[in-house]
């Protein structure tokens, strides 16, 4: 139980996060990382992220800012534009 804590609190891989729209999406930094890693969504930015660090995805802990957690939260509440949006029109429209 102690190791998984101690696992839990380890921040090796610990990805920082932000959104810029202008940049085009959700946006990670990692000291190990040779250049930032962009993405339209968190699943492939994390799975990305995943493969450059050479770790499963799944050990791959996202820490997003602000701006990142407000673009999340807008997306699951269906008030973003998504990627996959062909319409020209989003969930909310």
């Amino acid at each position: 139980m102690l190791l998984l804590v101690i696992a839990m609190l380890d921040d090796r891989f610990a990805i920082h996060v932000t959104f810029d729209a202008a940049r085009g999406g959700y946006i990670a930094t990692h000291r190990q990382l040779a250049a930032p890693v962009i993405a339209l969504s968190l699943a492939v930015l994390r799975a990305r992220v995943g493969r450059q660090l050479d770790i499963a995805a799944v050990n791959v802990r996202l820490k997003l800012d602000r701006a990142a957690r407000d673009q999340r939260d807008a997306r699951r509440r269906g008030g973003a534009e998504r990627a996959s949006d062909t319409s020209g029109q989003n969930a909310a429209g």
